[in-house]
């Protein structure tokens, strides 16, 4: 029969300290992690409280980074960057802030090259299918409608 290995509160800190110092996480991410460890919820609490006072847990920091980095890495919209984030139960407040981080004129730059990145891997020759193709795909990574509806009625196909 399988016996999942128990922890110590202290060894479960380092364990979690080591998977903090790796990349941000948010509260959400640590809680499941503690789960999977099977700690009880007086441990879990406790040690992320520890984890928010030595500055291995910090939220704001996570959304403002998980924002900066989907945008530049992944390049997804401010749609889907909200929507991931509060699916990691992070506070409307550290949203707004982490949205800030996002350049407005790179972020208009970003959906151009996007924009045209798409319409060169399109073979359709259809002007409304290809449009389609391209808002279709714009949504999926989480641009707003009505920046992707602007951009692509000004097309030229």
């Amino acid at each position: 029969m399988y016996h999942p290995k128990s922890y110590t509160i202290q060894e479960a800190q380092q364990k979690l300290e080591a998977y903090c110092s790796y990349q941000d996480r948010c509260h959400y991410e640590v809680v499941q992690k503690l789960k999977q460890m099977q700690m009880i919820p007086s441990a879990i609490d406790q040690i992320v409280a520890r984890l928010i006072s030595d500055e291995f847990l910090n939220e704001t920091r996570f959304s403002k980074s998980f924002a900066r980095g989907k945008f530049r890495i992944k390049k997804w919209g401010k749609v889907r960057i909200t929507n991931e984030l509060k699916m990691r139960k992070i506070s409307e407040y550290n949203i707004r802030l982490a949205l800030r981080e996002i350049d407005e004129q790179e972020y208009l730059t970003t959906l151009d090259d996007l924009i045209k990145k798409r319409k060169a891997q399109i073979s359709e020759k259809h002007p409304l299918k290809v449009k389609k193709k391209i808002a279709d795909y714009l949504f999926y990574r989480g641009w707003e409608s009505h920046l992707v509806f602007d951009k692509i009625n000004q097309l030229k196909l």
